[in-house]
């Protein structure tokens, strides 16, 4: 038997909504992740609850890319396909490498399942290109698990929906993944259910078994552990749950209650979900009738003392912007966390853009100005949200923290941080010599407004949307006083740019070409950077985690070469925005608006231009 080395292997799983690609997918790269590889996912599903089954809008994806290092994305073409069914192929035969493997349930290939996925004859390998330059494994899989659990009491219906584990199975073999770890997540997942669980151990032991005996491909692949990773606990992580953890950890370390006053919504509900199970570490959740409500029952909490948070997505944004402009003129510390969607309106739900960074940065009646930031991966999203809280409560205002449904629903390899080493949050409370004789328009040396939580003894005070007196915190319709007032709230948010860390640039020190990012598109650009670098093209990257302010150096990185090349999923926002701030600057742009993130070779073909 061939044993294929390789540093990195992508693997997609496809087929029906109802056919478990997300499960399984999850727990072959949960499974990688423990035998030491650096993995990097993106779940790629249909909006509708359930498309009509073997159709092509009912296609279900998820693609894993695992390595031994430098795994910056879920790689731009997969080694390895598992089709379950002829529309989940026809859907994603272009997603794969020449040479590679395809995997396909032949059981439902019949003539009906190929008129409901649209083919024009009956050979769709022929029919989609699919020649000798790659590798067909046809695997009854349908009625190889009807055959494993015939014994088993199970209908038929429920015996089908186990087929995936058989698919796993055949997928552990190929890449020489022990089953018995997959066993315990089966585990974890269906032990409260022993029948059920027996059977989908059943059905992923003789997959892998089926694979091994009868040798399905001329190669198995081999990817060693990584050697990279410093030493530590590691867990595979998603960014919805990395955001949540991070909120936990920065009201912790501030001492403060956590609030979340959120409403459902794709693709940012399971931080909301995640925080409610969390009432162990004194988390409280509300979930609100509508997104106006989220929004104001968290402002409240802020009166109230708590690191209070609400989510949403783009649609919530918006739902938001007034209350927001109430948080800004009120100037109290709150994130929004924003997990960006694609399209206006309900548009693509469950597909990814960056289209709401102008509507953070400006997206507010009068003038409203606050702190944005935003995660670059799915792990990271606990770091940045953390120190989106940190701004909030350290300079008295709210802060947009921007993630978006690739870095959400996406995983990495997380390494669990100590508390300990996390950077302090020191909330900014008032003096207690300002007892007695506080009012709200007290600020510290930078211009923050101190914060009194309601009930602080001897520091009553009134709070509102109306405009107050910059020395006296009462009511003021004084034209120069509002001048004075919106001056001081916009160079209150200038100053942050003193508190956070410069802007890093990665690559060649004496590149004549900046690759600039924003957000979740960092590993495209990164591994970009590498593969133009290896082929001799000085290249470099500055990468944006802090948007407003920005940080000191940018205008000076920016100006320092000769081609900047600004790189975002819309049609040119973060462009439009550095011209704004300092004029005069040459910017190439790429943009991409397809619910999709970059493909790696999209970004070099550019620089090559």
């Amino acid at each position: 038997m061939n044993v294929i080395e390789k540093n990195n292997v992508v693997i997609r799983f496809c087929g029906d909504s109802g056919d478990g690609m997300q499960l399984t997918g999850t727990m072959f790269s949960s499974l990688s992740a423990i035998l030491g590889n650096e993995i990097s996912t993106f779940p790629d599903f249909p909006a509708e609850i359930r498309a009509p089954q073997g159709t092509l809008g009912g296609v279900s994806g998820f693609q894993v890319n695992l390595g031994s290092a430098d795994v910056h994305t879920p790689g731009d073409y997969a080694d390895v396909l598992v089709a379950m069914n002829p529309a989940a192929l026809k859907v994603n035969a272009k997603a794969v490498k020449k040479h590679g493997v395809i995997i396909v349930d032949i059981d439902s290939f019949g003539e009906k399942d190929l008129e409901k996925a649209l083919y024009k004859t009956d050979n769709p390998f022929v029919e989609l290109g699919l020649g000798e330059d790659m590798q067909i494994v046809p695997v009854a899989l349908t009625s190889l698990t009807r055959e494993s659990l015939k014994d088993s009491g199970m209908d038929n219906k429920s015996i089908l929906r186990c087929k995936n584990m058989f698919a796993l199975g055949v997928v552990c073999w190929l890449f020489e993944r022990p089953i018995d770890k997959a066993v315990h997540f089966l585990e974890g997942k269906f032990g409260k259910k022993p029948d059920l669980l027996a059977a989908n151990v059943r059905v992923l032991t003789d997959g892998f078994n089926y694979a091994s005996n009868l040798h399905l491909s001329v190669s198995t692949f081999r990817v060693g552990a990584t050697t990279e990773l410093p030493h530590g606990t590691y867990t595979s992580i998603n960014g919805n749950r990395a955001t949540a953890w991070g909120l936990i950890a920065a009201a912790e370390k501030a001492a403060v209650r956590l609030f979340l006053g959120s409403y459902p919504i794709t693709p940012a509900t399971d931080i909301m979900q995640e925080l409610a199970a969390r009432k162990d570490v004194g988390a409280v959740v509300m979930q609100a009738e509508d997104e106006i409500s989220g929004v104001c029952t968290a402002i409240g909490a802020a009166f109230g003392g708590c690191l209070a948070a609400t989510s949403t997505s783009g649609p919530g944004l918006s739902l938001k912007s007034e209350a927001m402009g109430l948080a800004a003129i009120a100037e109290l510390p709150f994130v929004l966390i924003d997990v960006q969607r694609g399209g206006p309106s309900t548009g693509m739900p469950t597909k990814t853009e960056q289209t709401d960074l102008l509507q953070a940065v400006f997206g507010r009646n009068g003038e409203a100005p606050l702190a944005v930031v935003a995660a670059s991966d799915s792990a990271n999203c606990f770091q940045y949200v953390y120190w989106a809280a940190k701004i909030a409560l350290e300079h008295s205002t709210p802060v947009i923290f921007m993630s978006d449904t690739y870095l959400a629903n996406g995983t990495s390899l997380w390494r669990l941080p100590k508390l300990a080493d996390m950077p302090d949050i020191k909330p900014a409370y008032a003096p207690q010599q300002l007892a007695g004789h506080f009012n709200p328009a007290l600020r510290d040396a930078n211009l923050v407004r101190y914060w009194a939580p309601a009930g602080t003894e001897g520091m009553q005070h009134r709070n509102m949307g109306l405009e107050r007196d910059s020395q006296l915190g009462t009511i003021s319709t004084n034209p120069a006083n509002h001048q004075v007032m919106t001056n001081l709230r916009a160079q209150k948010i200038a100053n942050i740019a003193k508190s956070i860390p410069p802007l890093k640039v990665e690559g060649d020190a004496d590149a004549d070409t900046l690759l600039v990012g924003w957000g979740s598109t960092y590993g495209h650009l990164i591994s970009a950077v590498k593969q133009l670098r290896k082929e001799g093209i000085k290249t470099a990257l500055a990468h944006f985690n802090f948007i407003c302010p920005l940080p000191l150096n940018t205008e000076d990185v920016l100006r320092s070469y000769k081609r900047v090349i600004v790189c975002e999923l819309n049609n040119g926002q973060f462009a439009r925005y550095l011209n704004g701030q300092f004029g005069g600057l040459t910017l190439e742009r790429l943009n991409k608006v397809e619910g999709q993130p970059f493909k790696i070779q999209d970004i070099i073909s550019k620089v090559k231009q």
